[in-house]
């Protein structure tokens, strides 16, 4: 059995936080051994609702791995939360502004130390309101073809459920079922040696997501809408 990824205090601080929160659903991982036990990491995942970090956060945790959450800059400056999310080594996406890219490199020095990264490509939650994932930004192409390591698709689905971002409701009782399913790791070896051409990156993070999409309708047992208006 693989040893646990050491964290440090703050993700002890984060596990004593975050752990009770998931006892609010009943949790069901599938696919698991597909996150590699030790090395660098980037998991790609849908965002459905502002539980997701913590929830996410106690799904990686239990494989053995620390995550490291590229989150927008404004959780950062949530009380004790942000301090908790700083301290094990998230990293604030602050986009349109001149430090957008300091994001992308410190997730891509993360990765060249060996460490987990996850990433909601979506930005923040979707506002579809049937939670299927909305347009999601390039970043996640440019970190996954500039780094040679594996490239994990995750859906989750069902904690919309407890907090839908969408009508703005809270409902932890009774307890919903909250499922984490992960995919095969993504062959992106076609698309390294290529330009990063805006094309390439659409291309690319379509593909990335389109494999959580994949696990999305399974988990769902239910079909997406052909097309949205904001052209997912």
């Amino acid at each position: 059995m693989a040893d646990r990824e050491k964290g440090g205090f703050w993700v002890g601080a984060a596990a004593v936080l975050f752990y009770p929160l998931t006892w609010m659903g009943k949790s069901v991982y599938r696919g698991t051994e597909r996150i590699p036990k030790n090395g660098p990491v980037l998991l790609v995942m849908n965002h459905v609702s502002h539980l997701d970090p913590a929830v996410d956060a106690v799904f990686v945790h239990r494989n053995k791995r620390v995550p490291r959450f590229m989150a927008k800059d404004s959780l950062f400056r949530v009380p004790i939360f942000g301090k908790i999310l700083a301290g094990s080594g998230g990293i604030p996406v602050t986009r349109g502004s001149a430090t957008a890219g300091d994001s992308l490199k410190a997730a891509h020095e993360t990765l060249a130390n060996g460490k987990l990264v996850l990433i909601y490509p979506e930005g923040t939650i979707t506002k579809d309101p049937e939670g299927w994932p909305k347009r999601s930004y390039t970043g996640v192409a440019r970190l996954a073809l500039d780094n040679d390591v594996p490239v994990v698709p995750v859906a989750r689905w069902g904690t919309q459920n407890i907090w839908n971002g969408y009508t703005k409701k809270f409902r932890p009782f009774p307890r919903k079922t909250v499922v984490h399913s992960v995919g095969q790791p993504v062959d992106l070896a076609k698309y390294r040696e290529q330009e990063r051409t805006p094309a390439v990156l659409r291309e690319v993070t379509d593909l990335l997501m389109g494999e959580v999409l994949s696990l999305l309708v399974e988990i769902r047992g239910e079909q997406p809408p052909a097309k949205r208006e904001d052209g997912a």
